[in-house]
């Protein structure tokens, strides 16, 4: 069984949660009506063994989409962030602002 760390709701079963696609293909431009990139894209990709980033949704939780780095082989996973930088960024914010409280607590 996988468990999944959410930034947002903390330690959850991969149950929770809903694979959407892998995270390190690029999807060419809307302005790009090749076909063949299309096809290239969606259809042709490869199935690596290892560390892999996909994307997931945390369906019956916090409804965030997450990006999270997992080893194909033994289904370890070794990081989970939101998919999104902004909230990237914020959640960042969040845990330095929270570890500056916590620095202060201690000393007094």
């Amino acid at each position: 069984m996988l468990r999944l760390n959410c930034p947002f709701c903390g330690l959850r079963d991969h149950h929770e949660f809903a694979y959407l696609e892998d995270a390190s293909v690029q999807m060419p431009s809307f302005e790009d009506t090749s076909e063949k990139a299309w096809f290239e894209a969606v259809f042709l990709r490869k199935n690596l063994r290892g560390v892999h980033v996909e994307h997931w949704h945390h369906i019956h939780g916090c409804r965030m989409i997450l990006r999270v780095e997992r080893d194909t082989q033994t289904h370890v996973i070794s990081k989970v962030e939101a998919a999104h930088p902004s909230f990237r960024q914020r959640l960042s914010d969040v845990n330095d602002e929270t570890k500056l409280i916590s620095k202060a607590r201690s000393k007094t």
